[in-house]
């Protein structure tokens, strides 16, 4: 084990003026890297070229500095990089950059920075931060044997990810072609506010200090932390005595309910809402999660659809340097397209046709991601 600065530097970035950044790359121009490119959206930022720029290759591995993205990894772009991100300067000759990259993404490093962050008013870690990391340092060979393994399990999960991302993609294709897109409207269809359409409501506040053991008794609750990008994660899940439920049915999730993560909800890989499956046991939801319930039978893939799309983000308007969230009240006044009650049933029909295809999908990626995180834990820790 060795200080983390002892093989590896980090560098901080520059913040040119907003005034001069353009959206089309010309000569004399380079892209600018920030918070909203862990998105990996089509959308870029072009500066002004200068010397006093720092840059970076797209073998360069950069760090989230603040932020939502704190401790994100960002790598496989070039350009020059804002002040929201750091760029790593490893020692090459003990330490190989993948074997980095992976340390990286590794619970080491996220829960270490993770605890550093949230001692700040803003998550947030600087070069300071890191004099007390360790991270464990073989011989270069020993690394590389790591660098083999964990590059397969990643790929592995990746491609299950993938597959995801297809299906998701052509729904999209599918919403588009018979609704068009819901900011341009260019069907001319009517709006209204979602809570027409549906029942929206946050959870209740369980007291953490009142949570329980799992067993056959306790129920289930559904936290942010839980509620991903188009799929539930209950490796983190905290219980509640069913013997203290009273007044609370209201909050018990059901099957085709869409449910929402207000804080922090837009993360690398999407936005953190999904639809509560069937066959589940008994799940209620807590503060700072929203339930969108609809009022029509079949209406579901249509609300989750609508949440997903780009209007959605627009109507939240979250921001780069600050920690988003969503208030129930700007997602109570989203305003969404009401098209005909045909066009609704014929988008569900053929949703439901690739949902099962599609949970199937998102528990090999599950699975696939349980065994890369293993394999990462036990390399960190000397056992792989």
């Amino acid at each position: 084990m060795v200080s983390f600065i002892d093989v590896c530097n980090i560098q901080g970035g520059t913040q040119p003026p907003k005034s001069t950044f353009i959206e089309e790359e010309k000569s004399g121009y380079i892209r600018l890297l920030q918070i909203q490119d862990f998105k990996r959206t089509d959308k870029a930022v072009f500066i002004p070229y200068k010397k006093t720029l720092k840059t970076c290759n797209e073998d360069d591995i950069l760090i989230g500095r603040y932020g939502a993205s704190v401790g994100k990894i960002l790598t496989g772009l070039a350009g020059a990089y804002n002040v929201a991100l750091v760029k790593t300067l490893p020692d090459l000759k003990r330490l190989h950059k993948n074997y980095l990259y992976h340390f990286l993404c590794s619970p080491n490093f996220q829960n270490y920075i993770s605890n550093v962050g949230s001692r700040a008013a803003q998550a947030g870690f600087n070069k300071e931060d890191l004099t007390n990391l360790e991270i464990p340092l073989p011989p270069l060979a020993e690394q590389k044997r790591i660098v083999s393994i964990l590059n397969k399990a990643d790929a592995i999960r990746r491609k299950r990810q993938h597959a995801i991302q297809l299906a998701d993609d052509f729904l999209r294709a599918v919403f588009l072609d018979m609704f068009g897109d819901p900011v341009t409207n260019p069907k001319g269809f009517k709006k209204s506010k979602l809570t027409d359409l549906a029942d929206v409501i946050t959870g209740f506040a369980f007291k953490s200090a009142e949570y329980v053991q799992d067993s056959d008794g306790p129920v289930r609750l559904c936290r942010g932390v839980n509620t991903l990008t188009g799929y539930f994660e209950w490796k983190d899940t905290a219980f509640w005595d069913s013997k203290k439920l009273k007044g609370l049915n209201h909050y018990k999730l059901e099957s085709g309910d869409v449910v929402l993560a207000m804080d922090r909800p837009w993360i690398s890989s999407g936005l953190k809402v999904c639809v509560f499956p069937e066959n589940e046991r008994d799940t209620y939801l807590v503060q700072r999660v929203a339930r969108i319930r609809p009022k029509q039978p079949g209406y579901t893939d249509y609300l989750y659809s609508s949440i997903l799309s780009p209007a959605f983000e627009k109507h939240c308007c979250p921001t780069e340097t600050t920690v988003p969230h969503i208030s129930p009240i700007e997602l109570k006044n989203f305003e969404i397209l009401t098209p005909d009650e045909g066009s609704v049933k014929n988008y569900h029909d053929v949703v439901s046709k690739l949902r099962q295809s599609k949970i199937g999908m998102e528990m090999s990626f599950t699975e696939a991601n349980q065994i890369f995180n293993s394999l990462s834990q036990k390399a960190f820790s000397g056992k792989l």
